[in-house]
């Protein structure tokens, strides 16, 4: 399915979470062994170019071709964002929009939460083979079935013990995404469940995806507040370790910052709660216009 020498990586990144996707790069960079050269396509909301620029001369040009595009440009003409109820950023649904602007000859794409750090080769996991699913996930450790997270699954005619996956990482067949039209069912579901979805974009994978995924080894999206020696990829879910209040595992906030610190970012002193708050409303903000727009409609 994958161009043997290329590994394909997409992320959605607003200039706040750019410290994460810095720590995140070069990570991946530090245990990447094999040959293949890795594209990286950046969703952004608007990063300013001095950033962009910084984050490039952080990175191995040899290794990474950095390929930024707007989110503005991401969401076909004929869709539209759902609407929530929550103080997650609208990128957070930008992962449903990514078999719809990379190159066409690509087959699959592995989508990756800014907020984590991989600390094994990342073509242990691209050469996973998915030629018979939709996508490969790590089942949630906090929701390990959908009667646990996915309260209107009896409604919805779904098995509970089905597994739940975390969306933060995503290893997609894109024929196969595509054919099955997932994102635009992920779209009217969280539309049409508003009140049941707390993590909305998971609610609607999951949903849709019940059974027709791959289930990784659970490091390679292992939380935070684990204590795991040895994690394939710590997954900083909620406090990031940026934060003055950042409350899990410390040892593995050492690890993000050995990372960071070898990249433009070196000595950023940690960020504190004000600054965290602030995000969360100008999130809301940002959702002003789809809840005018509805109301409207």
């Amino acid at each position: 399915m994958s161009t043997p020498l290329k590994i394909t990586i997409a992320v959605a990144c607003d200039n706040h979470y750019l410290i994460m996707l810095a720590a995140l790069l070069k990570s991946i960079e530090v245990n990447h062994k094999s040959a293949e050269h890795i594209d990286v396509w950046i969703i952004e909301d608007d990063i300013p170019e001095p950033n962009k620029k910084k984050l490039g001369s952080s990175l191995d040009p040899a290794m990474f071709t950095l390929n930024w595009i707007n989110q503005k440009q991401v969401i076909p003409k004929d869709m539209q964002l759902p609407l929530d109820k929550n103080t997650y950023p609208l990128n957070i649904f930008m992962r449903l929009f990514i078999p719809y602007f990379i190159p066409d000859e690509l087959k699959k794409v592995l989508y990756l939460d800014v907020d984590m750090i991989i600390t094994r080769d990342i073509s242990e996991l691209w050469n996973t083979n998915i030629d018979n699913y939709i996508i490969a996930a790590v089942t949630d450790s906090t929701w390990v079935y959908i009667k646990n997270s996915v309260k209107n699954y009896k409604e919805l005619n779904l098995p509970g013990d089905a597994k739940y996956f975390n969306s933060g990482l995503l290893l997609m067949n894109i024929d196969k995404w595509k054919e099955h039209d997932i994102t635009r069912k992920v779209i009217e579901t969280v539309n049409q469940n508003r009140q049941y979805t707390q993590f909305s974009d998971q609610y609607g994978l999951n949903v849709n995806l019940v059974n027709q995924w791959l289930e990784l080894d659970p490091l390679w999206n292992y939380y935070a507040d684990g204590k795991h020696p040895n994690p394939f990829n710590i997954h900083f879910f909620h406090r990031k370790p940026f934060y003055k209040s950042y409350f899990n595992s410390p040892v593995y906030k050492d690890v993000f910052y050995n990372y960071l610190n070898k990249t433009k970012w070196i000595n950023t002193k940690p960020v504190g709660e004000a600054k965290r708050y602030f995000i969360k409303t100008s999130n809301i903000l940002e959702k002003l216009p789809l809840y005018v727009k509805s109301l409207i409609s």
